[in-house]
C-alpha cells in the first residue's frame, strides 16, 4: 500500500489547538514533554539514590507527586507516542528509516540528532520548559514569555540551519 498524503497545515493547526484546549480542560496543564524526562530522571535517581535524589532542591520536587503513574504529564506522553504510532499506521508511514542529505552518512546524521536533541533538552530545562510547554501553552494563554521563546526558537534554528546544511545539500 502507498503511504496516505500528510494532513493539510489548517487541519493539523485546528487538531493541535484542539488538543492544546483538551490538555488545559481535562488536565489544567497545557502541553508540555520535557518535565517528564526530569521526571523520569528524579524516578531514576530515587531509585539508584535515594537520599541525594529526595535532598536535591531540583528533583526532590517532581517526587513529592507520587507515582509516576500518578502524574499527568505521564499519560501526556504515553498519549503522544499511541497517537504517533497510530497515525502512522493508518497513513501506511510507520517504517523504521533514517533521514538524511545525500552528502550526509547514517552516523553524522545520527551524531547531528543526538547533538540537537541533547542541546534542546539542555536549553529546555534552563528554560523550565520545552517548545510545546512554552511556546504553545504559553502563546495559548497570552504570556509574553511564550511569544519571547517561540521568536528566539525560530531564530536560533535558522541561525544553526546555517551551520548545518552542508550535511543535506
Amino acid at each position: 500500500m502507498s503511504p496516505r498524503a500528510f494532513w493539510s497545515p489548517f487541519w493539523a493547526g485546528i487538531g493541535l489547538g484542539l488538543a492544546l484546549f483538551l490538555t488545559f480542560v481535562l488536565t489544567g496543564h497545557g502541553l508540555g514533554a520535557s518535565g517528564f524526562f526530569t521526571r523520569l530522571t528524579a524516578d531514576l535517581g530515587q531509585w539508584v539514590a535515594p537520599e541525594l535524589t529526595s535532598n536535591n532542591r531540583y528533583l526532590g520536587d517532581y517526587l513529592s507527586t507520587g507515582s509516576p503513574l500518578q502524574a499527568w504529564i505521564t499519560w501526556e506522553i504515553v498519549g503522544a507516542f499511541v497517537g504517533a504510532l497510530v497515525a502512522a499506521l493508518s497513513s501506511h508511514r510507520f517504517r523504521p528509516q533514517i533521514e538524511r542529505g545525500p552528502s550526509s552518512g547514517v552516523t553524522s546524521r545520527v551524531l547531528m540528532a543526538l547533538l540537537g536533541g541533547i542541546l534542546t533538552g539542555l536549553g529546555a530545562r534552563l528554560a523550565r520548559g520545552c517548545t510545546s510547554g512554552l511556546g504553545l501553552s504559553g502563546g495559548a494563554a497570552l504570556a509574553v514569555g511564550g511569544f519571547v521563546f517561540l521568536i528566539c526558537f525560530f531564530v536560533a534554528g535558522f541561525a544553526f540551519s546555517l551551520i548545518v546544511r552542508r550535511f543535506w545539500q
